[in-house]
């Protein structure tokens, strides 16, 4: 019952989580919708005022020439207005947006047919005038208007001539305050429908968008989830595909270089969990060994100490001790490798001849090596350079290198080591004239915790060249072998010159 509330608890966030969503979407394209079509209006407005203006210049632009060729205004240089209002105010009744001026050359305005209460202007400016009548046809400049001053105003002009003299001109406004007026009540209906047009139809729209946003988003978000969903519940192969651009590509990329990295880690954990298993294994079986050796040995003593003899207890005592001495080296191994791959380890470089070094190691080994019946030899060239190095980690690889090669070579074999100048170093080569490694066994020797069957066969947990492996990785080197079955291993490095 409590898992079936939280489904539904879950359903119901799901839901109101994508309802926000929806609402979210709408909300925004309403009132993008909604700019838009201010903008619209505003600009739809601005081109219909110009488009009317320049209409109402090309349809009523020659009234002018033609109140002043036909109705002569002029007499004697004045206003014959007996002939002309008659006319004129014809003429506005006709057409109510026109009013008419009759004007001086030097733009004076001598007489006009409108009330005169409303004339707040007696000049107009008449450079406009000439620059309309020069126009002809033109992109003609607005003029005065002598009822609305400082408010620009299409107009029509022309010049009267009496006998060949310009005695004035005809100056009629094409936009007058009653025109204004109707346009302004047309324009406020006008913005009024538009408006409610609008909004309606960017509701409608922005609901329609949101819709199939919201499905269109909400679908690709199932999808990935259904691909995350999967990943959780073990599908490690899971990736997302068909997004390769914008937020969802970026978060498609994510997500599967996320998966990749945790696959990536899972199958080291599993590598380490495996090798783990595998050290505790081989632990338990080395340190197995020299325990049980002690225990017998010291039983045995303990058991028959006044019954032995003294030289039989010094052998069971030499006994026990060789065995605590290959215990303690393989715990020391183990602790060292452990401080390898936690990278606890630092190398302090300094400068020294290895020659000196491999020359120490070699009498070190001499008793062991006579003991056996193993040849050991040193090849250096007296003016070797110095190498740049950790002197007791280096000196811990030719060890490990020498421990490896005595386990590996019967009696009356050899063991080299060759110094010779490089490149960038010197390098170092250790030969045994052992048993031999196989080409597929070659490529694992070293890993780590791995024995090479039959080659290392109970001698060891395999971990010595790992750790001749990590030291060189710390000094920017790297060891290769050589070998054949029959016939011995050569193992090669360099360390850099000082």
């Amino acid at each position: 019952m409590a898992t079936g509330l939280m489904r539904n608890y879950n359903m119901s966030v799901r839901t109101i989580n994508g309802n926000r969503l929806f609402w979210k979407i709408t909300t925004v394209f309403t009132c993008l919708l909604i700019v838009l079509g201010i903008v619209f209006v505003i600009i739809a407005s601005t081109f219909s005022r110009s488009y009317y203006t320049s209409a109402h210049q090309e349809l009523y632009g020659n009234i002018a020439q033609h109140l002043a060729t036909f109705t002569q205004p002029f007499k004697d240089g004045k206003p014959d207005t007996s002939v002309t209002h008659d006319i004129i105010h014809s003429t506005m009744v006709a057409n109510p947006s026109v009013e008419v001026y009759l004007l001086d050359t030097a733009g004076n305005i001598k007489d006009y047919v409108v009330p005169d209460k409303t004339v707040q202007m007696h000049q107009v400016n008449i450079n406009l005038v000439k620059k309309w009548i020069a126009a002809s046809g033109k992109q003609r400049p607005m003029g005065d208007n002598p009822k609305q001053p400082g408010e620009p105003s299409i107009f029509s002009a022309a010049p009267v001539y009496e006998k060949g003299r310009l005695v004035g001109y005809v100056y009629a406004v094409l936009a007058s305050e009653k025109q204004k007026a109707i346009l302004q009540a047309l324009d406020n209906n006008l913005y009024l429908r538009l408006a409610s047009i609008m909004f309606y139809a960017a509701l409608v729209v922005a609901f329609i968008v949101g819709i199939v946003t919201f499905f269109l988003i909400t679908d690709s978000i199932c999808r990935i989830a259904g691909v995350v969903k999967r990943f959780k519940e073990g599908d490690y192969t899971a990736r997302i595909e068909g997004y390769a651009k914008g937020n969802l590509g970026m978060l498609t990329t994510t997500f599967n270089d996320m998966a990749d990295v945790i696959v990536d880690n899972i199958d080291k954990i599993s590598a380490t969990d495996k090798f783990r298993q595998e050290l505790i294994a081989n632990i338990s079986h080395d340190l197995r060994t020299p325990l049980s050796i002690m225990q017998g040995y010291v039983e045995t003593l303990m058991i028959k100490k006044d019954q032995l003899l003294p030289q039989d207890k010094e052998k069971y005592l030499a006994i026990v001790y060789d065995s605590n001495r290959k215990l303690s080296l393989l715990v020391d191994q183990l602790f060292q490798y452990a401080k390898l791959e936690a990278n606890l380890i630092k190398p302090e470089k300094e400068a020294f001849h290895i020659s000196e070094l491999a020359a120490d190691i070699m009498m070190s080994y001499q008793l062991k090596a006579d003991e056996k019946g193993i040849t050991l030899n040193l090849e250096a060239p007296d003016n070797l350079s110095l190498v740049f190095a950790d002197l007791s980690l280096t000196d811990r690889v030719l060890q490990n290198l020498l421990d490896n090669a005595f386990k590996f070579t019967p009696a009356g074999g050899a063991i080299t080591i060759v110094l010779i100048e490089a490149n960038a170093g010197v390098k170092v080569s250790i030969t045994d004239t052992g048993i031999g490694i196989s080409p597929e066994e070659l490529t694992h020797i070293f890993e780590r915790y791995k024995q090479i069957h039959p080659r290392s066969s109970g001698k060891g947990m395999g971990i010595g060249l790992a750790i001749v492996k990590k030291i060189l990785e710390l000094h920017q080197a790297t060891i290769e072998a050589f070998s054949e079955p029959g016939k011995g291993t050569t193992f090669v490095f360099e360390l850099q010159r000082a």
